[in-house]
Order: structure tokens, then C-alpha cells, then sequence
């Protein structure tokens, strides 16, 4: 986790600002998909697929995704992201990626 936190700062200029449609689909499927795998069926981490999130309203995994899961290897996103764009990776996951 340690090691991964200054490339993640490094990253921060390609998301940063206003919520960029895009580079968050990217964000999703490379860094997101390191550990969720790269096709989000899960990995490391659990599967992002919509049927595994359906338990979730886009408000609760917008927090999990700033916030982290301590005791766990998912980091808390908040420092490199706003509001507004775990918002949006939050429906996009969700709605199975069709935004």
C-alpha cells in the first residue's frame, strides 16, 4: 500500500479538476483493475461487476471509494480524487459501464 502511494500522487494530474468521463473509465479499468482485475471480475480485491454491487447506492460506494476499507488493501482514493468523480465512478459501476 505504502509503495503504491507516491505513483498514485504522481497520477493525480490525469483526473484532476473536473470530472473527466474518460480518464475515470481508465482510471477504473488500469488502477482500479490492478487489484479488482483488469476485467473487474475481481482479484485481489472484490468484483466491481454490477450484479456484486447491487447491495450498494451510488452515495455508500462513492464513500467506500474515498474513504477506503481499513484492514484491507483498498486505499482511500479521497486525497487524489473529488466528490463528484467517486460519484461518477460509483454510477458507472453501478450501471454495469454503460455511462
Amino acid at each position: 500500500m505504502r509503495s503504491l502511494l507516491p505513483l498514485l500522487l504522481f497520477c493525480t494530474p490525469v483526473w484532476a479538476g473536473n470530472v473527466n468521463g474518460d480518464a475515470l473509465k481508465r482510471l477504473v479499468h488500469q488502477d482500479c483493475g490492478s487489484c479488482h482485475g483488469l476485467t473487474l471480475k475481481g482479484g485481489l480485491g472484490p468484483d466491481l461487476r454490477m450484479e456484486q454491487l447491487a447491495h450498494y447506492d451510488r452515495e455508500s460506494l462513492a464513500t467506500v471509494i474515498l474513504s477506503g476499507v481499513p484492514g484491507t488493501p483498498m486505499p482511500p482514493w479521497e486525497p487524489l480524487m473529488s466528490n463528484d468523480e467517486a460519484l461518477w465512478i460509483a454510477e458507472y459501476l453501478l450501471t454495469g459501464g454503460s455511462k
